[in-house]
This record gives C-alpha cells, sequence and structure tokens, in this order.
C-alpha cells in the first residue's frame, strides 16, 4: 500500500490548491479526481459561467449602448455554437495548465472514484493508499425538490454547459444566485426567460434596495418574474414543449424548465460509514471552525460542509490548512461573515458581510450606522438607457467599523477586490472618507457618502 503525507479526495479547484500547496512544502500529496479535474467550478460552474456572462455583456453593451455613442454596430448573429467552442477550449487549456503544475510540484495525480476503507485508508479501482492526512473535498450537486410529478423532465445548471443550441423559451425555478445569473445570461442571449421564485423576489437575504433595483433591472431586460409561486407538476406537452403547473392556478409553457434552487452535498457512497466521520442531519459534513471532522487529521471544506458554498472560499482554506500543517503556520480562523462575493447579473451584485437587518440582530444593542447612495452609472448616463447604482456601508459602533458593503452596477464585479482587502484589515468609515478618491469612476462613491 503506498503512503502519502497528504491524500485529497476530490480534484476541483479548492483540492488542487491544497493539494499544490503541500506539495511545494515538500509534502508527498495525493489527488483522487472521478471526473474531469477542476470540479464544478472550471467544467460546470464559475468558469464557463463567466465566459457565457461575458459573452452576454458584449451583446448588452452593443444593444443598449452603442448607438448613444455614434457607433453603429448592427447585430447580424449571435452563434451560440461559437461562443461554446471557444469557452470550451479555454476550459481544456485550464485542464492543462492543472497537469503542468502538478508536473512541477510534483503533485500525485490518480483519477478514479475513491471510498474510505478506515479513517486513514482510500480505495480507488480495487487500489488502498494511505494518508496521514485526508481531506474530503467531493463537493456537491444540484438539488432537485421530491414529490413533484414531472421533475425528470427538467435542467439543472449542469445541464446548461452542455447545450448545443438555446431555447426559444425557458422556465427558471429558483431565487438564488445560480437562479439570477442564468436569467440575465441567458435573456442577453435572445432566450424568452421566465423566472419564478417562491416568494416576492429573488435574493431576499440581500439589502432590499438592491433586489428592488436588479427586478428593475430584470423588467427591463425583459424577464418575466413570477412572485409567489410554486411548482406543483411539469408535464410534456404534444409538441415537446413543457407545461409547469404551479399551485397558484397558473402554468407556464416553455421549450425548457431550469431548476436552480441549491446544491447539495456529495457524501453519499464514498465510505464514509466506515470511518468515524459524522454528518450533520442535512447530509453535511461536521467541521469545527477549523475545518477539522471528527475523525482526527482528517478535514473538510467547500461544498460538503454547508456552509458559504463559493469556489475562493474553500481556495482560502485549502491553502491556509496545507500552510498550517506543513509549513507550521498558525490554524487559519475563517469568518463566514464576512465573505465578499458577486452574482454575475446584469448589472453585477457585490456584497461582503452584514446586511442592515443583519448587523442589528448580531450586534443587538450596539450602534449601527449606515450610509448609502445611489446614481446613475455614467457610462449609460450618456445615452437614452439610463442604469441606477446603488451602494451601501453598514458600520459598527462609534468609531464606524465598516462590517457591511453591498452594491449593484455597472463595473461593481472590479470593485470589491480592494474594498474587501480594507474591510479585512478592519477599515472605518473615516478611514474610507479620508481616501482620495478616484474620479470619474462608480467605486468614488464608496469613499465620498455622507
Amino acid at each position: 500500500m503506498e503512503r502519502f503525507d497528504y491524500i485529497v479526495i476530490g480534484g476541483g479547484s479548492a483540492g488542487i490548491a491544497s493539494a499544490n500547496r503541500a506539495a511545494e512544502y515538500g509534502a508527498k500529496t495525493l489527488i483522487i479526481e472521478k471526473d474531469e479535474v477542476g470540479g464544478t467550478c472550471v467544467n460546470r460552474g464559475c468558469v464557463p459561467k463567466k465566459g457565457m456572462w461575458y459573452g452576454a455583456h458584449i451583446l448588452e453593451l452593443l444593444r443598449d449602448y452603442a448607438p448613444d455613442y455614434g457607433i453603429d454596430a448592427p447585430l447580424k448573429n449571435f452563434d451560440f455554437q461559437t461562443l461554446k467552442k471557444h469557452r470550451n477550449e479555454y476550459i481544456d487549456r485550464v485542464h492543462n495548465s492543472y497537469f503542468k503544475g502538478f508536473e512541477s510540484r510534483g503533485t500525485h495525480y490518480k483519477k478514479g472514484y475513491a471510498k474510505f476503507v478506515e479513517d486513514h485508508i482510500v480505495e480507488v479501482d480495487g487500489e488502498q493508499f494511505y494518508g496521514e492526512h485526508i481531506s474530503v473535498l467531493t463537493g456537491g450537486r444540484p438539488a432537485l425538490p421530491e414529490g413533484i410529478p414531472g421533475i425528470d423532465l427538467v435542467d439543472v445548471s449542469d445541464d446548461v454547459f452542455n447545450w448545443d443550441e438555446l431555447p426559444e423559451s425557458l422556465l427558471i425555478v429558483g431565487a438564488g444566485y445560480i437562479a439570477v445569473e442564468m436569467a440575465g445570461m441567458l435573456r442577453e442571449f435572445g432566450v424568452d426567460v421566465t423566472l419564478a421564485v417562491r416568494h416576492e423576489t429573488p435574493l431576499r437575504q440581500y439589502e432590499p434596495k438592491i433586489t428592488e433595483s436588479l427586478m428593475e433591472n430584470m423588467k427591463k431586460q425583459g424577464i418575466t418574474v413570477l412572485s409567489n409561486h410554486n411548482v406543483t407538476k411539469i408535464e410534456k406537452t404534444e409538441d415537446g414543449t413543457l407545461r409547469t403547473i404551479f399551485k397558484e392556478d397558473d402554468e407556464v409553457v416553455s421549450d425548457r424548465v431550469l431548476y436552480a434552487i441549491g446544491r447539495q452535498p456529495n457524501t453519499e457512497n464514498i465510505g464514509l460509514e466506515n470511518t468515524s466521520i459524522e454528518l450533520t442531519d442535512k447530509g453535511y459534513i461536521k467541521v469545527d471552525d477549523y475545518h477539522n471532522t471528527t475523525a482526527d487529521k482528517v478535514y473538510a471544506f467547500g461544498d460538503v460542509i454547508g456552509k458559504v458554498e463559493l469556489t475562493p472560499v474553500a481556495i482560502k482554506v485549502g491553502r491556509t490548512l496545507s500552510d498550517h500543517l506543513f509549513n507550521g503556520q498558525d490554524p487559519f480562523y475563517l469568518d463566514y461573515n464576512m465573505v465578499p462575493s458577486i452574482v454575475f447579473a446584469h448589472p453585477p451584485i457585490i456584497t461582503m458581510g452584514y446586511t442592515e437587518e443583519a448587523a442589528k440582530e448580531a450586534f443587538e444593542g450596539q450602534k449601527i450606522t449606515t450610509y448609502d447612495t445611489n446614481f446613475t452609472s455614467m457610462i449609460s448616463g450618456m445615452t437614452s438607457n439610463r442604469e441606477n447604482i446603488y451602494m451601501k456601508l453598514v458600520c459598527l459602533g462609534d468609531e464606524e467599523k465598516i462590517i457591511g458593503l453591498h452594491g449593484i452596477g455597472f463595473g461593481a464585479d472590479e470593485m470589491l477586490q480592494g474594498f474587501a482587502v480594507a474591510i479585512t484589515m478592519g477599515a472605518t468609515k473615516k478611514q474610507f472618507d479620508q481616501t482620495i478618491a478616484l474620479h470619474p469612476t462608480g467605486a468614488e462613491e464608496f469613499v465620498t457618502m455622507r
């Protein structure tokens, strides 16, 4: 039986980052992956999604803004096959870069399905390996509800990236960021999109004015939003379209139905019953504040623990875990309440930390101060298609430490990273005020709010 200092089960972005970092410190490291290297993010998530978002954004600029800038650029055709081809070629290059990275670092890689035999022994296709340390990073998959007739007829987000052609019409069921991103992107591609949400709006946990602005922009895009709608049945019609029936005595007929109601962890069929690893009631792996499972020297993070399911979060945990295990650095504590994130809607949405409502609940009895602003983005201000930008800061205590930053608008996606550094360092509103604004930009509004 071959022995390793570190085994990573799951070759997604986080597993690769953690294993490579360990190998850089001299650890004998093995990655085991049953599918394509890169996991969900590279193959069925962030990377292909962002590539398609760029395509949609270019279409948006040409349609909505170019004419008023004196640019006569008629759209003769949008060829989805060309976009898909170049998107997939890009992903192939990412795959190749991963394997070059494994080779240069000495990271071992094995393709196959891993199962635990016991806490520190895993089996892949009949071959067993011992790991002094093991991380379980088997990821997640799109969730589907039980008990709805016809649910087998629907697509999930994974399927979208395999479509050879776009549907003329699409019903999306879901209210989270995946549903919102898919709705905006596919609408810009010319798909007739209807979004059905169980409550009043999508992204209900975001600042109310952001969801309000999102709803306005969706309406301008031509997306139909059905609020307070709950699916009871899906059926195929004689012409091959799908009829979705809601309990609110409403129905939608569309070429496809896309469910984007959340994700569930891949914790079944990996032999956890042979270990001392415990699961939560929802099937996630139990971990402490430093991502230790209930089995000694076995760790878990990413989609399998049910916290913030974002690739950069898991990558950060993976690298810092290896820093600790193989380079003697202190354990890294990740505050899941202060994770920056972006929703690639049209326009993008950014958020980090607490909303005003969440801050008042979390810091009950302490002073919470907020600042906000809204204005027309300059790129749209010179056109007949005006787009509103909304931004907000949430501050704690007399020193007004910034514990929340939120925004929606053109270019917001490229603003957040720098502000995230400042907030992570404990920046206050006074320090934001002392910062010289870059003019004319949208980002300057975060340092000029009154």
